[in-house]
């Protein structure tokens, strides 16, 4: 990992937490007004579904087909979510699947070498964030993603990176500045939309490398410690429901069941967009394929 790589990542863990701190110190006597929540809150939405429609379930598992434009809005958003480069981010992940649980994956908990309650932490640790600063940005881009480096229209988005995360903080500073008409309302909109939203977004997905590989419901025969963390779907954009995307990674839905499907929101997108005719070759895991990966009990 290059010098630029190691302090980027730094820089996007940390800088977002020193907002959060801020935030809560301004908070101290006060509440904090409705348009810095609101717009938290749409941008939170928009780059939590590039992640997880764009970068993972579009870009990395091909689970449905859409046109140009479509695809590199959601990489754009994705980027947006400070997550790092978007063929970094497919070349990462596509690793972590080829070795799950196992030598070789980004960010398992499983793989440290203490015993114990230290070695769990330690494990825990390195899966939420730690991997970040030793690991990301490592997995050859030429063998796990050379797809994307032959798609010229993504590696301008993966090139323009930098330019995505001052325009994920540009549009709350806007925002702020033409609705609330001060300077004071641009920066606590910059504060609660920009880092505060980066804050929240990074851990929630930070948690499904961690917490989703370390604690939750499972059913299906795999060789990995994914597990299902149902509190956590909403949050995630359906992300949560990780045992069922380690058992079937293409599925363009992570919520098998009915009751998971309600709390898959990326799947309701990618249901808007086959409705819209703005995807296509959706992949659906049949009832009888999920029947016959069960795990005997």
């Amino acid at each position: 990992m290059s010098a630029w790589q190691r302090w980027g990542n730094v820089l996007g863990v940390f800088v977002p937490v020193v907002g959060f701190v801020a935030a809560i110190v301004l908070l101290w006597d006060r509440l904090v007004g409705p348009l810095e929540l609101a717009t938290m809150g749409v941008l939170y939405v928009l780059t939590g579904l590039g992640i997880t429609v764009g970068f993972h379930r579009l870009l990395t598992h091909k689970s449905f087909d859409t046109f140009p434009a479509v695809k590199a809005t959601f990489a754009v958003l994705g980027s947006m979510a400070v997550q790092g480069p978007v063929i970094n981010w497919v070349a990462d992940h596509r690793k972590h699947h080829a070795f799950t649980d196992r030598e070789g994956d980004p960010h398992s908990p499983h793989l440290s070498r203490l015993r114990g309650l230290m070695g769990a932490a330690g494990g825990l640790w390195h899966a939420h964030v730690g991997w970040l600063f030793n690991e990301a940005g490592r997995a050859e881009r030429s063998r796990y993603a050379r797809d994307m480096v032959d798609d010229r229209l993504m590696r301008m988005v993966d090139r323009l990176f930098f330019l995505w995360v001052v325009l994920g903080l540009a549009i709350p500073f806007g925002i702020g500045w033409a609705i609330g008409g001060s300077l004071g309302t641009a920066l606590t909109t910059l504060l609660w939309a920009g880092l505060v939203r980066i804050f929240l977004l990074h851990h929630v997905t930070f948690a499904i490398n961690s917490l989703c590989h370390f604690l939750g419901r499972w059913r299906f025969a795999l060789e990995d410690e994914s597990r299902n963390v149902a509190w956590l779907a909403p949050l995630s954009f359906g992300e949560a429901w990780h045992h069922n995307h380690h058992a079937f990674p293409r599925s363009a839905f992570h919520g098998l069941r009915r009751s998971e499907a309600a709390f898959d929101p990326g799947g309701w997108v990618v249901r808007l967009l086959e409705r819209a005719g703005l995807a296509w070759n959706v992949i659906r895991v049949a009832p009888e394929r999920q029947t016959a990966k069960l795990a005997q009990r």
